[in-house]
């Protein structure tokens, strides 16, 4: 399976910019909310129409706004699964698969009686969209989905309207299904992102970054906008001081790293879980005051600044034993690895 996508379509606060190539692989889009995620499936799925672009998928146009091509969403194959499901109201879920799966009377009968039973449905195979849980409802929307056979799947924040442990239940069905298929997963969740998908693009008011295998992209997000939507807590304007120095500026801190520092540096990050207990003497630590103590329910917080400035403080996160045996200092020796500390030029 191969897709290309290279749009722009102009949105009320931002112009959409898309430009990409999936081949055979689960992609995740992973931005805030309002930032174009769901436009871009819809542009492909063609419920939206770009203002020019083209995508192709395995060869067949299905938009070019050059040649006037805008293939119809029925015809297009691609599957798209909608936030709230989308079940037809008046059928119930035997019939909700049947609809969209191809073949003659027996066959249908069979596809439609195996993908009840792959998704557990059989129980409730005559009960109606309104009778089923969060759950069934999305195992439902699954199996309908996969009956038509659409040659992409395209997933639209598939799990953020369930409780903690039904979504991850619900994403063991998700990895099971789309184990083999060719999917674009979009998303707010990180660890969604990392855990079902291989390669991540990073979608910041309408600007999608080129995909990148997901291990690169949390060990060096590149810019601002992948740092923070990655999860990094700690991210600092930035100055050069020379090849392996620089100035957190936020920070108040001169900090040594371990790749060669980049003209333009604008900001440095690290990660809340990658900072380290220190030794006073020892190089990139310095004597932290603790400013305030949050406890996580399995971890607790700890921020920190740099005494006597007004520097802004770091989060730091530990597990609860350690800091506890740790006696609760006021203040900490702090170490700042090197080879953690993340360099971004926009």
């Amino acid at each position: 399976m191969e897709l290309t996508v290279q749009i722009v379509k102009k949105l009320r606060d931002f112009t959409l910019r898309a430009d990409f190539l999936l081949h055979d692989e689960v992609m995740a889009v992973l931005g805030a909310s309002g930032s174009g995620k769901s436009m871009t499936l819809k542009c492909i799925a063609g419920i939206e129409t770009p203002d020019e672009g083209r995508i192709v998928l395995n060869g067949r146009t299905l938009f070019d706004s050059t040649q006037g091509i805008n293939v119809r969403i029925q015809d297009r194959h691609v599957g798209y699964l909608f936030q709230d499901y989308a079940l037809f109201p008046n059928m119930n879920v035997a019939e909700n698969i049947a609809f969209v799966t191809p073949g003659g009377a027996a066959e249908k009968a069979q596809k439609v009686q195996a993908c009840l039973q792959q998704f557990k449905l059989a129980d409730v195979k005559d009960a109606y969209p309104r009778e089923l849980s969060g759950g069934q409802q999305q195992r439902a929307a699954l199996a309908r989905l996969l009956a038509a056979e659409p040659e992409l799947v395209l997933l639209d924040e598939p799990l953020s309207a369930l409780d903690t442990y039904l979504r991850w239940q619900l994403e063991q069905v998700l990895r099971e299904t789309l184990a083999g298929r060719s999917a674009i997963l979009v998303t707010h969740d990180r660890g969604e992102a990392y855990r079902l998908a291989g390669n991540i693009a990073v979608l910041a008011q309408g600007q999608l970054q080129q995909p990148r295998r997901r291990e690169s992209l949390f060990q060096n997000p590149d810019t601002l906008a992948a740092a923070l939507l990655t999860g990094c807590k700690n991210v600092s304007a930035a100055q050069k001081i020379d090849s392996q120095k620089i100035m957190a500026l936020d920070w108040q801190l001169p900090l040594t790293v371990q790749s060669p520092v980049p003209g333009e540096i604008k900001y440095v990050g690290i990660r809340a879980h990658y900072m380290e207990l220190g030794q006073a003497g020892q190089a990139n630590t310095y004597t932290m005051e603790v400013v305030q103590v949050v406890e996580d329910v399995f971890s607790y917080r700890v921020m920190l600044h740099v005494p006597h400035t007004s520097g802004v403080a770091l989060r730091w996160e530990l597990p609860k034993s350690v800091w506890e045996k740790m006696g609760r200092p006021s203040q900490v020796e702090v170490y700042f690895p090197p080879d953690k500390l993340m360099i971004m030029e926009e």
